[in-house]
């Protein structure tokens, strides 16, 4: 881990901040996209109003963006460690001229709710539900999902649990196989043999504001395009009283998800999603050996390596987002 964070580029360029207009025009322009009739859009000069609402599931606020027509097919966007539905602030609005896109933050992230640990179980099990139960309140019976990092895990419930509303898969550096879990876990693989205090504390190097800008530095190809806001963000959600404990425990419970790999593989083969796979190769916490074996599965999948790292909307918002509008437009009623 030390000698990946020296490789850490210095001196960002804060003028790259919103990449998002460009990606816009770019996806517009898609021939499959333009082929497909568009929704009104829903902000003045033809540009996407994003909402930032809150809905009580369970007792818990749960923050989400939400943005497009609300007849028009649903695209949940479902975000990582150590982040929030903030990821997804450039591509929400590039989305909602055609679609209803809906990104909620999970507990003891980004905007909902942190309750105390002693009253809320911190588990993906948990995360699952209280996303299941938002989009019930919201009325959503079908809907296409974009996984990323924990996203991935917070999605695989949602699809075993209600395969048939599941419209399509879009997997950005998410897991589902075996082969996805390498280097970087080995001191969480540590912590989930022996459940000790030692391991448990060696992994607060990885809650470090040293670590949140790796997470969004390391491997890309053009560091100038990502803003400092994502670490500063991130770190500053991260930093607050009882956060790190919070995260620990998902550290922990991340082990809950290789058990669910045979029946999330097996749902690839019965149910075959249509499934967009745009991967950051250079990742070094997801690397592409988790990319490949989706291909076993789902061999229809359309798959594409793009050279990034972890969070590759962040430098190759530009080259991705046409992909996905070009999918969807294609693939998702």
């Amino acid at each position: 881990m030390t000698e990946n964070i020296t490789r850490l580029s210095a001196g960002l360029d804060r003028r790259h901040l919103v990449l998002g207009l460009s990606g816009v025009a770019v996806g517009a322009a898609t021939p499959a996209a333009a082929a497909k009739p568009q929704h009104d859009r829903s902000g003045t000069g033809g540009y996407p109003v994003t909402y930032h609402r809150t809905k009580t599931i369970d007792g818990i606020n749960i923050f989400y963006r939400e943005a497009g027509p609300k007849d028009a097919p649903v695209v949940l966007l479902l975000h990582g460690f150590p982040t929030s539905s903030h990821m997804f602030r450039n591509l929400i609005p590039a989305l909602a001229d055609r679609y209803h896109v809906i990104a909620p933050d999970y507990p003891g992230y980004g905007q909902s709710d942190m309750p105390p640990r002693a009253s809320f179980k911190y588990t993906f099990d948990r995360f699952g539900e209280l996303v299941d139960g938002l989009l019930d309140q919201l009325g959503v019976k079908r809907y296409a999902m974009y996984v990323m990092d924990y996203g991935a895990p917070v999605g695989w419930r949602l699809a075993l649990k209600h395969p048939e509303r599941i419209s399509g898969l879009i997997v950005q550096n998410g897991n589902a196989y075996d082969e996805g879990l390498k280097e970087f876990w080995n001191p969480i693989k540590q912590y989930w043999a022996d459940g000790s205090a030692t391991s448990r504390q060696a992994l607060m190097k990885l809650l470090t504001l040293e670590t949140t800008k790796f997470q969004y530095t390391d491997g890309m190809s053009d560091a100038g395009r990502i803003s400092p806001d994502n670490w500063v963000h991130d770190q500053a959600l991260l930093d607050r009283p009882g956060n790190n404990d919070i995260q620990l425990d998902m550290f922990y419970d991340y082990r809950t998800n290789l058990p669910l790999y045979p029946a999330v593989q097996a749902y690839f083969r019965k149910h075959k999603p249509p499934t967009l796979i745009v991967w950051g190769k250079n990742d070094f916490i997801f690397p592409a050996d988790g990319a490949h074996p989706y291909k076993r599965d789902l061999p229809q999948v359309e798959f594409h390596l793009i050279n990034s790292g972890h969070f590759l909307l962040e430098d190759r918002f530009d080259e991705v987002t046409p992909l996905i509008r070009d999918f969807l437009a294609r693939k998702i009623a």
